[in-house]
């Protein structure tokens, strides 16, 4: 009897992938996990269900299609850093004027 992989058990409520999206060119699966509508927590929840899917498939995913998703992770991690980008961070000298206001 063959043992079951605890990953065979994960539901994900994160993220909302179309039937067949793994299966489909690196942009459309890149552009489809960036989306809101598939993972409402953001890009870096799209790439961790790729990544999942990637490491489920194991020995099984052919290496042309193991290529393909591969070129998708490229293609989201890009989408996620110039989303960083885009997202201003505050400065440190904003942080301490606050905190030392509320000592005084």
């Amino acid at each position: 009897m063959a043992t079951k992989k605890w990953s065979a058990s994960v539901k994900t409520v994160s993220t909302y992938p179309q039937h067949d999206l793994f299966n489909q060119d690196a942009e459309t699966v890149a552009k489809h996990l960036a989306s809101k509508k598939v993972s409402p927590k953001g890009p870096a929840s799209g790439m961790r269900m790729l990544n999942f899917y990637i490491n489920r498939a194991g020995k099984n995913l052919p290496a042309q299609r193991h290529a393909e998703l591969e070129r998708a992770k490229a293609i989201l991690s890009e989408i996620i850093r110039k989303q960083k980008e885009a997202t201003p961070t505050p400065r440190k000298a904003e942080k301490k004027s606050v905190s030392s206001k509320r000592a005084a």
